[in-house]
């Protein structure tokens, strides 16, 4: 699989897979023509070939910037989608929304719908994903320190009947929960991508920021605070000089399907972020629930 929306400037970044019907939704940041940032949306029968069916309406006037970076999953038969605001440096916030067809969805009315304290980081929320653990959904975004330099995760929940308004979220803790610590994290980390297997929560995240180059990580949890990196090296390193993520392999996203096969999707760029792809590999633990990629 190689995917970018060639309309726009060959670039599709930040991709988020759900299963719906027959069908395979992406979400995925695309670029419009004033240099904007908005979601796109693409189909697939297969997760293989995709097709670009359109992108998500801009109506609410915190969006006026651009939207980006959407998360999306599946409950009680409906899409939620959440997704940033783009453009406002330490406002941007965490945004939801719901679909009953995949193509066409209802904003929440209270949008922007979550933002961290400033207690202990700047405010913003980017970068969201989503997932049900504990009985409640769990959200974890990206942040950055108060003088706006280091990028790192954390995280909030609420109530799977709460309707995910700006009054039900809960932070998980008034900290950060992963940061960059080894060399090849650089300053970041970011886009935190989850996925719960064999009862423990694991993280998948980009890190150093992008094309320096980014790449990809991986974490684990067991309640779904405190995390413990899997590896002191990229789990999934940008490609060589002359392949298409020879800038970076970053911004995971990690879909269970229906069959319980697991896939990490992610973005690469050959040309340090002038046009960006989208891909997808194969998850598989081992006996001690150790993650591997393998090609599709």
């Amino acid at each position: 699989m190689l995917f970018t929306n060639q309309a726009h400037h060959c670039f599709a970044k930040d991709p988020a897979v759900v299963r719906f019907g027959r069908q395979y939704f992406l979400y995925y940041s695309m670029l419009h023509d004033d240099q904007s940032f908005g979601v796109g949306i693409a189909v697939s029968p297969d997760m293989e070939n995709w097709a670009c069916a359109g992108e998500i309406e801009q109506t609410q006037p915190c969006e006026s910037q651009g939207i980006a970076a959407p998360a999306a999953i599946m409950l009680d038969g409906r899409i939620h989608l959440f997704y940033q605001t783009y453009g406002n440096g330490r406002l941007d916030a965490i945004c939801h929304a719901v679909s009953t067809d995949g193509f066409h969805f209802e904003k929440n009315p209270e949008n922007p719908v979550f933002r961290p304290s400033s207690d202990w980081c700047c405010g913003r929320a980017i970068d969201a994903d989503v997932c049900v653990w504990n009985h409640m959904l769990y959200l974890y975004f990206a942040t950055r320190d108060h003088a706006f330099a280091i990028q790192k995760v954390g995280g909030a929940c609420a109530a799977l009947d709460s309707g995910f308004g700006r009054d039900a979220w809960r932070q998980l803790a008034r900290q950060t929960l992963v940061h960059p610590e080894f060399l090849w994290e650089g300053a970041c980390i970011e886009a935190p991508a989850t996925l719960v297997h064999n009862g423990r929560l694991y993280l998948f995240y980009g890190g150093s920021y992008n094309c320096t180059p980014q790449q990809i990580g991986c974490a684990v949890s067991d309640d779904g605070i405190f995390f413990q990196k899997l590896f002191t090296e990229p789990l999934l390193p940008c490609g060589g000089p002359q392949d298409w993520n020879s800038s970076e392999s970053g911004h995971p996203y990690a879909f269970a399907d229906d069959d319980g096969r697991c896939y990490l999707f992610y973005q690469g760029s050959a040309d340090m972020g002038k046009t960006w792809y989208l891909s997808r590999k194969e998850i598989l633990f081992d006996h001690a629930g150790i993650p591997r990629l393998v090609e599709c």
